[in-house]
């Protein structure tokens, strides 16, 4: 047996059931497990604490796959194991598809107990990324399972991401088994259809953790009671700005700096039949755009929507992202109607909500402007957060009613 054993007194995360060990928690590992193989880990006194994926180029040098108080001391893991666990996931999932609804994530990680493994559902296609060497060491095992209990036309890999590399894996994309899929796959999220390209689009194709607070923007701008003139920042291939439309809105720009982003976000404003003259598409920086948009006389907004990328990748980067934050959600306040909406998000993991709170109180304090929190917001329920890996909570929101 594999083992890897814990220096004294650094058992205590793993005793509340939290999935990973560091590298500077081991103090030795013994035998000879290759990456992706399991160990069995140990804490200083040799109190077995469970079972875990080893991989010896991370600073996450384990992922647990079990621990002996749930499972017991005869576990093992194995090729029926992992295939349980997909099995489970899409279970957990079945009820969320339907024909309004045609695009979801199936297994996230950690939370689904399957440590690095991503697959989504675009239609009849999965997308899947396999971003740890426990996953990739089952992949087969995996991939056999979601064909076997999740039926499709196709299974594309996008495991084209740097993260691979902390692993020691190399980045990979293609063509796993079935059909090749067509440039743009047509999804329905509530009757919000989009196109979709799960070949060349950001992360697995689209972003189908924002699905709640789609639907959430879209019920804000209906209740209005009046039409909305929308600021749709970093927009992406349109989806907010789409849902603004199907809630009333009478008019919404879609700001990105990707010209192809934005083109895409045209297709799906004549997928759902909009007016061009009902949206305007901008390619720009959004930090410049904004300080633009304030020396204009006249350029008010009721609504306005920040979904910025990731500003910051570890925890050394917060103080830098802090000031991207309050940067611009400061602009957006001062371009807001009174009685106007922001809705501003950080899917960044340095970032905590308490953080983005005060970050975006600073911000409208420094406008001139008094908001108030409506709504806290988080990543859609097939995103769910095992309790005890809070890391999963990385999306977090904030819709604040400005006076």
């Amino acid at each position: 047996m594999n083992t890897l054993q814990l220096s004294k007194g650094r058992e205590a995360s793993l005793l509340r059931h939290h999935p990973w060990v560091f590298s500077g928690a081991v103090a030795r590992v013994t035998g000879n497990p290759t990456p992706g193989s399991t160990v069995q880990v140990v804490a200083a006194d040799g109190k077995p604490l469970g079972w875990a994926a080893y991989s010896p180029e991370s600073q996450i040098r384990a992922r647990m796959w079990a621990f002996n108080a749930i499972v017991g001391d005869n576990f093992q893991v194995d090729a029926a194991n992992i295939a349980s666990r997909v099995q489970r996931a899409l279970q957990r999932r079945q009820h969320l598809l339907g024909e309004r609804r045609t695009a979801i994530r199936l297994i996230y990680a950690e939370s689904d107990d399957l440590p690095g493994l991503i697959v989504d559902r675009y239609g009849d296609y999965l997308s899947c990324q396999f971003l740890s060497v426990g996953a990739e060491f089952w992949r087969d095992t995996i991939i056999a399972a979601l064909n076997e209990h999740s039926p499709n036309r196709g299974i594309y890999e996008r495991s084209d991401v740097t993260v691979r590399k902390h692993e020691g894996l190399e980045s990979r994309k293609g063509l796993i088994s079935g059909e090749e899929p067509a440039e743009f796959i047509t999804i329905n999220e509530a009757d919000r259809l989009l196109d979709v390209s799960i070949t060349e689009g950001h992360k697995t194709g689209y972003y189908l953790d924002q699905y709640d607070n789609r639907s959430l923007v879209q019920q804000l701008c209906t209740q209005a009671g009046r039409p909305l003139k929308v600021l749709n920042c970093f927009s992406y291939t349109g989806g907010f700005g789409i849902a603004a439309l199907k809630g009333g809105a009478e008019h919404v720009t879609n700001v990105d700096s990707s010209g192809p982003a934005l083109e895409l976000a045209g297709r799906n404003l004549e997928l759902n039949g909009f007016d061009p003259d009902q949206a305007e598409l901008v390619q720009a920086n959004v930090f410049d755009y904004l300080r633009d948009l304030k020396q204009q006389s006249g350029s008010r907004y009721d609504m306005i929507i920040l979904d910025p990328p990731k500003f910051a990748e570890t925890k050394h980067q917060f103080k830098r992202a802090s000031r991207a934050y309050k940067d611009i959600a400061l602009q957006a306040g001062a371009l807001l109607n009174p009685g106007g909406w922001l809705v501003s998000f950080s899917c960044s993991g340095a970032i905590d909500p308490p953080l983005f709170q005060k970050i975006t109180a600073d911000a409208l304090l420094d406008a001139g402007r008094q908001g108030r929190i409506t709504h806290h917001l988080h990543q859609s329920s097939d995103h769910p957060v095992a309790l005890p890996f809070p890391e999963a909570l990385y999306l977090k929101g904030l819709v604040c009613h400005v006076d």
